[in-house]
């Protein structure tokens, strides 16, 4: 006769699954990890790509002068309008995926990227884009972290910063400490030229720490002086 009742599992049998179960995922988490932040590290380079095909239709119709810095980004209400609502439709564009404040569509939204404070600095009060010496080379615009700690990952890094408050960003990156994505060794940029590039970020960098730099020369084949 057959027995009608089943093997059971032995417990050497369990542990063994178990920790055949724990190994593989184990292995899995941290390529998990690694497809979400490369996702947010795409995401991040569409906005800030779509911030610069905005931003070139706005300089045609404005002479090629940037928008004046104290309304950076002019996508609020109670701010002269630069981009929103006219050349882009929605203020989430805005926000970069590594930073985690609340989303909105309101003047209360997060602006995560600002432009390069030495286009102020060295092209004047009204800067013409026309004078960048070498557009392909340099900076425009980048995430804009640099309340301590520096951190992307951190909150309170992002500051205040909104649709009616979004201040420069600093010559080197001041204040920010790592990149925002391959363990704090890499940052998206947008460029002059409107191409957007992810670069090295070293924290060790001269002017200052934070600094996105191309070591394949002193001053950098990528770099901030928009006269260089």
């Amino acid at each position: 006769m057959k027995n009608k009742y089943s093997r059971a599992f032995t417990l050497m049998e369990i542990l063994v699954v178990g920790a055949i179960i724990i190994i593989l995922a184990a292995l899995a988490v941290p390529v998990f990890i690694r497809a979400l932040e490369s996702g947010k590290a795409t995401q991040d380079l569409n906005n800030l790509r779509q911030i610069g095909m905005a931003m070139q239709t706005l300089l045609n119709d404005n002479d090629q002068l940037l928008p004046v810095t104290a309304t950076w980004p002019g996508i609020s209400t109670s701010t002269t309008p630069v981009l929103y609502q006219k050349y882009i439709a929605t203020r989430r564009v805005f926000q970069s995926p590594f930073d985690k404040r609340t989303p909105a569509e309101s003047d209360n939204a997060p602006v995560s990227y600002s432009i390069n404070h030495n286009m102020y600095v060295k092209l004047g009060a009204n800067p013409n884009v026309l004078k960048i010496v070498s557009p392909s080379s340099t900076f425009l615009m980048a995430p804009n972290y640099p309340n301590a700690p520096g951190d992307p990952a951190r909150t309170a890094s992002w500051g205040a910063s909104n649709t009616t408050n979004a201040p420069d960003l600093p010559v080197g990156g001041a204040g920010e400490t790592t990149g925002t994505h391959k363990n704090g060794r890499q940052i998206n940029v947008l460029f002059c030229d409107w191409h957007t590039e992810t670069v090295p970020f070293d924290p060790s960098a001269s002017p200052a720490a934070g600094s996105f730099k191309d070591a394949t020369s002193a001053l950098g084949l990528k770099h901030w002086d928009p006269t260089q």
